[in-house]
Formats: C-alpha cells, structure tokens, sequence
C-alpha cells in the first residue's frame, strides 16, 4: 500500500485526470479525479459526493477538489486532463464564464491554480477519462452518501 502513494520528492510535477457527474441536470452529483506520478502510475484518486448539484457545477468541484489535494502534497507543477470542454475553455481564458452559479466555483479555481509553479489543462474524448469518468459515476449509481463538500 506504501506504494500507491510513492511521489519522488523530485518529481515535483503530476499529470491529473478530473471529473463530474450528475445524472439529471441539476441532479445528484459527484466529482472525482487522479493524480499520476511522471510515470503514469496512480499516487492518488478520490471521489466524492455533491448532493444536487449541475454536472458543470461538478466538473469544476473535480477540478477544485484535485487542486486542493495536489497544493496540500505539496506539489508545484500540474497538468490536467479533463473531458469537460466548457470547464478547460473557461479556465484557458478561451470562454467567458457567465453562468451566476459557476463564477465563484471559476474564481475559486483560479485562486488555487495561481498557487502552483506550472499549470496546464487540455481538453480530452471522454473515452480517454474512463477510469475518472467511473469513479464520478460510481458515487451516484452505488448511492454512496458521502459528506458535501463545499457546501
């Protein structure tokens, strides 16, 4: 188990992979990502529930949550992959962000991602984030009732 969580204190930069779900828009929702070392190899992933929430409102709550655990590993350089592409045209700068409910989740994102040395994010196919996209699926089709987060 010691393994799964092997970082070289070196290798200061990770590859990441988020994302949400919610079945019904607004509808039960969830987030989830992982974090890879240089490697590729998984050193972390987490999963959560939302409550009712937007599956937009849930992309940015994975990305907000992967943030959060890599600033709390101490963490320097990330790159993150996601498969919401309103989510990485929004923090790209290449979307405005208009909707009222997303603005502070946006604002909030930006906070954390100014706290890192490097950040990227590129838009992928869904069938690339599989093992995310059944982590955040996962949450709401085993009704896991985990505690809200950010709420």
């Amino acid at each position: 188990m010691e393994d799964f969580f092997y970082l070289n204190p070196k290798d200061k930069e990770v590859f990441a992979f988020t994302d949400g779900a919610s079945k019904g828009n607004p509808g039960e929702s969830s987030y989830a990502f992982c974090i890879c070392n240089p490697q590729g190899k998984i050193i972390f992933e987490e999963a959560g529930y939302l409550g009712r929430s937007t599956n937009n409102a849930a992309e940015y709550w994975g990305l907000i949550k992967l943030l959060e655990r890599a600033k709390a590993l101490k963490l320097s350089r990330i790159t993150v992959f996601s498969d919401s592409l309103l989510l990485v045209q929004q923090i790209q700068g290449k979307y405005r962000v208009s909707s009222p409910n997303l603005k502070p989740l946006y604002q909030k994102a930006q906070r954390l991602i100014a706290c890192f040395d490097s950040f990227k994010i590129f838009h992928i196919p869904r069938e690339q984030n599989k093992h995310t996209d059944s982590l955040a699926s996962g949450i709401i089709a085993n009704k896991i009732k985990l505690p809200q987060v950010g709420r």
